[in-house]
């Protein structure tokens, strides 16, 4: 079984709030969105999700 986990950041079970979950996958790391789980993931490779995280935590994506 896959476990899925979000921030601590993301306001909790009962908030209503924009999130992203993630988790280990199959040599990947799977991100799905937190409201709709059932919609499908993105797989990326743990060096892609981590230029990800780099990138954010820089700001390079902000608009």
């Amino acid at each position: 079984m896959t476990t899925w986990r979000k921030s601590s950041h993301s306001g909790g079970a009962t908030t209503q709030s924009d999130c992203v979950e993630v988790a280990r996958l199959d040599g990947t790391v799977g991100l799905r969105d937190s409201k709709a789980p059932d919609a499908g993931h993105l797989s990326l490779s743990p060096a892609a999700f981590h230029e990800l995280l780099s990138r954010v935590k820089r700001h390079d994506l902000d608009t």
